[in-house]
């Protein structure tokens, strides 16, 4: 194969361009954080642990239109010079897979020579600047910022392809961060691997592309966190903001930079810096200005590095050392980090103990921890992994996360305390974390006491072995109790229990965790009966055959037309056997609940045995919706018969109560006010601040 001038030119300048920076790095980090950063850059990441990416049709070449608003949300500025096709590839993935916010598309041209003047302009929905003489990127975008109409403004670089669903993603981070003011994009190669994760700045004014040449499935760079600086070729900022900090500083003109000052105005007008993974952006990196420091617009970058070292000196000296090849640990470093191993990922629309665990890592993550979740089965949970990532929790999975032996040993330093559930999971760390973590406090959370809801139901079902069972899981139970620095139950009346059966450990309660979601329809709004609960939890299936055996016939004999929604994943096939059965309908998992908690009347928890809080209890309740329960269902939930809950054991009693509160708008509204400010009370997230902050950040004695 022939070799063009240009070709052979390319490689030249690309060669001594790499020799250049390698000896630069050699000066100023040393010789081994120069090979860490040559390992990182020439690791081959698998074709499998690419980005599946979206490219447009390279036809037509120039889009018609773009399906731009009017009164945008966001506008979007793309500075060019030049690179026409590279413009038009970023235009018809934007008219390809339109953001659902509305938006503009303003193109500033900084005077192109080639034929961008005549063919942008005719693209319907763009508004087009051309500027009178070529200034550079940062007149270029603070040009574009002066035309937007855009609540958000949202530098796009024309070398991008951004991915389907980006925008959306990076306007919902300010939606969900209040304290957000500047969200980057995941920047990618085009063959998949990543090009940055966000962007790290060390105390000499140098930058670094964190998770540069690796996977973007890695953990390390999946979740959205605080960063230094986000690149400005995909970046977002509310348009009051970015004028009140003066934009892009000129001080850095033509170019380089000025994202990273914008960053640290951004922090000292009291905003956050945000990298937000789920917004993926494409960038041919290079494609414009080229990659040689010595030459071209890229020289820049060398001479603007020295006046930002000295513009932002200050800021500088709590930065990491130049040379320092960053991780997790040496990002989060000045905050309090904390791992949570559970079985599985938590799956909160599934089941009440995932709820908790999760709005726990939140409130954990809200007090200023940097939360690591750790799955026991190392399993990648798909949309629930995702969900727990975008949140800010840094979530393990393989082929990344390592056996437990050897992630321990490599990220088991770094963790002031760490959280394992359910004493079978905690029994088998236990060892490993005293080994590789013996800094950290090592909290055991019961999630429920499994040896109390297991004699329980050997009693309900009069069975010696089950009873022997219990037995064991008791002696296994308490073992880990007495190795943990701390133990976390659900309820005082657990509490008690344990004062008597562990009376040496150290106990705290911590309860199920809700958002208040507010009253809800009203009494006329509503009609029928729910049940919530997940299958995989033995007493939800005695419960509900109970319920629909026993109770439920006695209540449709009194109300003909009333109905009974049965909703929960992994039904089994006694439960299933019921669907069709006059008035019961058995849904099986429901994604959305909420239709259910605003539509029904009242809610039924017949539980006969368990141990805990019950998460199906706060959930109505949460949301304006009262709950006839047993005895056992409401137990150390603070909850009075006729007050803010109506309690019934046997199924005659089960029946009235619920026939009267079905039909009784007066008892119902005072339920469902009382319900509501029970669970404010004793189950909120703010309810649980105090006990959150004892625990994980009051200096350990």
């Amino acid at each position: 194969m022939s070799i063009s001038l240009a070709d052979a030119r390319f490689l030249f300048d690309r060669a001594t361009g790499l020799i250049r920076r390698g000896w630069l790095s050699l000066r100023t980090r040393g010789l081994r954080a120069s090979w860490q950063r040559v390992r990182a850059q020439l690791r081959r990441v698998p074709a499998a642990q690419r980005a599946d990416l979206y490219f447009p049709a390279d036809m037509p070449r120039v889009p018609a239109a773009l399906p731009t608003s009017d009164a945008p949300l966001a506008s979007i500025v793309i500075p060019v010079y030049g690179q026409l096709e590279h413009t038009l590839c970023c235009l018809r993935a934007l008219a390809g897979h339109p953001p659902l916010a509305p938006f503009e598309v303003i193109v500033v041209d900084d005077g192109s020579a080639d034929d961008s003047a005549d063919v942008l302009p005719a693209i319907d929905g763009l508004r087009y600047h051309r500027r009178a003489e070529n200034g550079g990127f940062i007149a270029a975008c603070n040009d574009g910022a002066a035309m937007a109409r855009g609540d958000y403004l949202v530098f796009l670089n024309n070398d991008t392809v951004p991915q389907p669903g980006w925008l959306d993603a990076l306007l919902q981070t300010f939606a969900e961060h209040p304290g957000a003011g500047l969200v980057g994009a995941q920047l990618l190669y085009p063959d998949g691997r990543l090009q940055e994760a966000g962007g790290v700045v060390f105390d000499d004014g140098s930058g670094w592309n964190y998770g540069r040449n690796q996977s973007s499935a890695d953990p390390r760079y999946g979740y959205l966190r605080e960063v230094d600086y986000a690149s400005g070729a995909a970046i977002a900022i509310p348009r009051t903001l970015f004028g009140q900090v003066g934009g892009f500083d000129a001080r850095y003109a033509p170019a380089y930079y000025e994202d990273t000052d914008l960053a640290f105005a951004v922090r000292a007008a009291g905003k956050r810096v945000l990298y937000q993974p789920a917004a993926r952006v494409v960038h041919d990196e290079g494609a414009t200005a080229g990659t040689d420091l010595a030459a071209g617009a890229k020289a820049y970058q060398a001479r603007n590095r020295e006046r930002f070292a000295a513009h932002r000196a200050t800021e500088l000296r709590g930065q990491l050392p130049a040379g320092t090849l960053p991780s997790p640990a040496t990002l989060h470093r000045a905050r309090r980090q904390v791992l949570v191993i559970d079985a599985l990922t938590p799956m909160p629309d599934r089941d009440s103990g995932s709820l908790r665990l999760v709005n726990l890592m939140r409130l954990l993550r809200d007090e200023g921890a940097h939360v690591v979740f750790m799955p026991a089965n190392r399993e990648h949970a798909g949309t629930y992994t995702d969900t727990l990532q975008s949140s800010g929790i840094e979530a393990w999975h393989a082929p990344f996360a390592k056996r437990a032996p050897a992630w321990l040993r490599e990220h088991g330093p770094r963790f002031d305390s760490v959280i394992a559930c359910r004493h079978y999971v905690a029994r088998e760390f236990l060892p490993l974390l005293r080994k590789h973590a013996p800094q950290a406090q090592l909290v055991f959370d019961t999630v429920d006491l499994h040896y109390l809801r297991e004699s329980r139901a050997a009693e309900i079902a009069g069975d010696a072995a089950r009873a022997r069972t219990a037995q064991r899981t008791r002696a296994l139970e308490l073992d880990v109790i007495a190795r943990s620095d701390l133990t976390l139950v659900v309820s005082e009346a657990e509490r008690a229990l344990l004062a008597d059966d562990a009376p040496a450990a150290r106990v705290e309660v911590l309860s199920n965790l809700h958002h208040v979601a507010g009253a809800g329809a009203a009494f006329a709004q509503r009609r029928d009966l729910v049940f919530v609960g997940g299958f995989r939890h033995p007493p939800n299936v005695d419960a509900v055959r109970w319920f629909a055996e026993a109770v439920f016939p006695q209540v449709r004999a009194r109300l003909p037309g009333i109905a009974f929604h049965c909703i929960g994943g992994d039904v089994p096939e006694s439960i299933s056997a019921l669907d069709g059965r006059e008035g019961i309908t058995i849904h099986g998992h429901v994604p959305d609940i909420a239709p259910y908690m605003d539509g029904c009347r009242v809610a039924v928890a017949p539980l006969r045995y368990g141990a805990g809080v019950k998460g199906k209890v706060n959930l109505s309740m949460a949301h304006g919706q009262p709950v006839v329960s047993t005895s056992c269902a409401v137990e150390g939930m603070y909850l009075h018969d006729g007050h803010d809950v109506l309690v019934a054991d046997d199924a005659a009693a089960f029946a009235d109560a619920i026939v009267r509160l079905h039909e009784d708008e007066a008892l119902w509204t005072t339920l469902s006010r009382n319900g509501l400010e029970n669970v404010a009370r004793h189950f909120s997230l703010d309810a649980a601040r105090d006990t959150v902050r004892r625990v994980f950040f009051a200096p350990r004695g």
